[in-house]
């Protein structure tokens, strides 16, 4: 799914990669300064590393996907051990929502996992781990590609942090400003 059905004007805010320790507590602040639901497709090593971060974003009200357990490269890696990954994330991250690393794997792959997972893409893609974009340019390149029913990807990691904290709290701004609902995918979208 590369976006999801508009009610409204209803915006998916995502992000990638975490739960960090450093990174997800700020993030999760300034969701909270604007009122805003996100969904946070996480890796489940860093669930592991990280249970009370993890549970820091469940608790404030977001939704949680899957993102593998390593973040593999599944056009590298054979379709029984991306599989397997993707199940040994599971075991940690309760969700029926998976967004494969990188966005890429193998049709196989592909195939065996919309069995036990809806697929969540994107709609806009933020650039916020690209060091040659600059945090305005992140901006709005992300603004201009907004429209309803969006799903928008950030990454929640220590390398986009400082340009999140420019991005992010303008970009929330805007979409608040414009009249969107910050709605968290799960089930059923």
């Amino acid at each position: 799914m590369w976006d999801a059905p508009a009610e409204g004007k209803s915006l998916y805010v995502t992000f990638d990669d975490g739960p960090d320790p450093e990174t997800t507590p700020l993030i999760l602040d300034m969701l909270n300064s604007f009122d805003a639901k996100a969904s946070f497709f996480c890796v489940g090593e860093n669930v592991s590393k990280h249970p009370e971060t993890f549970q820091s974003m469940l608790d404030a009200g977001h939704a949680v996907g899957n993102h593998a357990y390593n973040h593999l490269k599944g056009w590298e890696t054979d379709t029984k051990t991306y599989v397997e990954n993707v199940q040994k994330c599971a075991e940690l991250v309760n969700s029926r929502i998976f967004r494969p690393p990188y966005g890429k794997m193998k049709p196989s792959q592909q195939r065996i996992l919309r069995k036990q997972f809806q697929l969540i893409m994107w709609t806009v893609l933020s650039r916020d781990y690209d060091p040659k974009i600059s945090a305005i340019s992140c901006l709005e390149n992300s603004w201009k590609y907004t429209r309803p029913g969006a799903i928008v990807l950030f990454h929640d990691h220590k390398k986009t942090i400082d340009k999140l904290k420019i991005v992010l709290p303008e970009y929330l701004r805007r979409a608040k400003e414009s009249g969107y609902l910050f709605q968290a995918l799960g089930e059923g979208h």
